[in-house]
């Protein structure tokens, strides 16, 4: 968790519901908006199972708006299963007040790519809502694919439209239209960047399409947005340096319930991206569920290592190697 002087006190000054499962809150910081750039987060102290969490909500919008306004924007989605984040975050109401952090930015966009192709999944949308007016705004050639299980899910597709136009795209599940990401791909100008947030499988959708295209890695960027389909099952983890056997219950990350037992664990983006908390795997009873971004498909396969932010275990449990070593 952060040094606790990076935090400063934030009053709730706006709820609007933008559908039955998204919520969007406007938070008032105390010592007003800091400067930031789109794509930009908020990490939020939040009371979830365990205690005391720290959730990163992306920020909405451009830095101009929050700060003629004061505010910051940011959208929760309410997750069933989850951790206890976003049911902490819709229990808010207008005057309550919270901890938040500085913005940070780990979703930086090249601004002069000679065209640029947004890809939103669901909640996804909030960090590119802002990355698509700063592009607009620069005149910038872009297209824009929006797509969600059903339409109440495509909260921000009005707005987008009155900002793209006919550069604008959605797509939905429940009326059986699918975003074919290589046709997408196929006619992105050479050099153009993709630009994607959503889900782990759209992400791995997209990263197997961008490397069928023959494209340069470096011009793929993502941010996550959840971690995995599946319904967290509790396992357990063994740790033979340490002497230890621990349960993981359905609603605490490997990450957590080995950061609670005293194994420090080295982690930054919670999310299976960085690849900072990667762990070596020993032995393993059941099925690893790596639902992180930071592998390739080889590497799950391999099942050498895992993110213990994301990665779950069905049907056992894990023994691993800690970098623990005893003096």
């Amino acid at each position: 968790m952060k040094n606790a002087s990076s935090w400063q006190r934030a009053i709730v000054e706006d709820l609007r519901e933008l559908s039955p499962t998204v919520r969007e809150i406007a938070l008032r910081p105390e010592g007003g908006t800091g400067g930031w750039s789109a794509g930009s987060h908020l990490d939020v102290r939040v009371q979830a199972a365990g205690g005391d969490d720290v959730r990163s909500y992306s920020l909405i919008g451009i830095a101009a708006d929050s700060a003629s306004s004061g505010l910051y924007r940011i959208a929760v989605k309410r997750a069933q299963p989850g951790r206890g984040g976003s049911r902490f975050m819709w229990s808010l109401r207008v005057g309550d007040a919270l901890q938040i952090g500085e913005p940070a930015n780990h979703f930086e966009i090249a601004l002069d790519a000679p065209a640029s192709l947004i890809v939103a999944g669901g909640i996804g949308v909030t960090p590119l809502v802002g990355i698509a007016q700063t592009l607009a705004a620069r005149g910038a050639a872009l297209a824009m694919r929006y797509a969600a299980r059903s339409g109440c899910e495509l909260v921000y597709a009005s707005s987008l439209k009155d900002l793209l136009g006919d550069r604008l795209q959605t797509f939905c599940s429940d009326r059986g239209e699918r975003l074919d990401l290589d046709a997408e791909i196929a006619q992105l100008a050479p050099g153009g960047q993709l630009v994607v947030c959503g889900p782990v499988s759209l992400l791995d959708a997209a990263r197997d399409a961008w490397t069928r295209a023959g494209r340069d890695p470096a011009l793929l960027r993502f941010e996550t947005f959840g971690s995995g389909a599946g319904e967290a099952r509790p396992f357990w983890v063994e740790l033979p340096r340490h002497g230890l056997r621990i349960e993981v219950p359905p609603d605490r990350s490997l990450l957590d319930a080995l950061n609670e037992a005293g194994i420090e664990t080295l982690s930054d983006c919670r999310r299976g991206e960085c690849g900072l908390c990667a762990m070596d795997i020993v032995a393993a009873q059941g099925t690893i569920d790596h639902r992180d971004v930071f592998f390739s498909a080889e590497q799950k396969r391999a099942n050498r290592q895992l993110c213990a932010c994301v990665s779950r275990v069905e049907g056992g449990g894990i023994v691993l190697d800690s970098a623990y070593r005893a003096e």
